[in-house]
C-alpha cells in the first residue's frame, strides 16, 4: 500500500460533514500522512484522536495557516511541488468566502496538476472506496514544458 499525502479542507459550513466522513473513514486515513487548512486541521487532528488506541498508527497531520490567511496558497503551493496526491475539500457554493480568489485558485491548480479532487461528499466517498485508492496508481501529470520554453518577443 502506498502512503499517500491527503490534504483535508472545508468551509465552516461544511466542516462539520467532513468530521463525520472523517470519523467514518478514520481507519483509511489514519494509514495516510494529512495536511488541513488552519480550523479544519485542527478539527480532524480532534476527530482522529477521539477513540484513538495504542495499536493505531500515529496520526501523522500537517496544519497550514487557515484558509483566509494564507491556507489555500500554501495547499496550492505544496500541489505545485507534487507533494500532495488528493484533495479532499467540502467547499459551501452557497455561502461567498472573503477569500474566494483563492479557492478558485486552488481548485485551478488542483486540476491543472491532474489531482484527485472531491469537492462533496459524495465523490469523497468515491474516491475513498475506489479500488485505486490503496493502489500505486500515478496520475497522468502534463508537460509544461512548451509553455516554460516558449519564445518571448521582448
Amino acid at each position: 500500500m502506498k502512503v499517500m499525502t491527503i490534504a483535508l479542507v472545508a468551509h465552516d459550513n461544511r466542516k462539520k460533514d467532513l468530521i463525520e466522513w472523517v470519523e467514518f473513514n478514520r481507519g483509511t486515513l489514519l494509514r495516510h500522512k494529512l495536511i488541513c487548512t488552519g480550523t479544519t486541521g485542527r478539527m480532524v487532528e480532534a476527530a482522529l484522536t477521539k477513540n484513538y488506541k495504542k495499536d493505531d498508527p500515529e496520526i501523522d497531520i500537517t496544519l497550514l495557516r487557515s484558509g483566509p490567511l494564507g491556507g489555500d496558497q500554501q495547499l496550492g503551493s505544496l500541489i505545485c511541488e507534487g507533494k500532495v496526491d488528493m484533495l479532499f475539500f467540502l467547499w459551501d457554493p452557497m455561502q461567498p468566502q472573503p477569500h474566494d480568489v483563492d479557492v478558485k485558485a486552488l481548485l485551478r491548480i488542483s486540476s491543472l496538476y491532474n489531482i484527485p479532487t472531491a469537492l462533496n461528499r459524495s465523490t469523497a466517498d468515491f474516491l475513498i472506496s475506489s479500488t485505486l485508492f490503496d493502489s500505486d496508481y500515478k496520475p497522468r501529470t502534463e508537460s509544461f514544458s512548451g509553455y516554460i520554453e516558449r519564445k518571448l518577443d521582448l
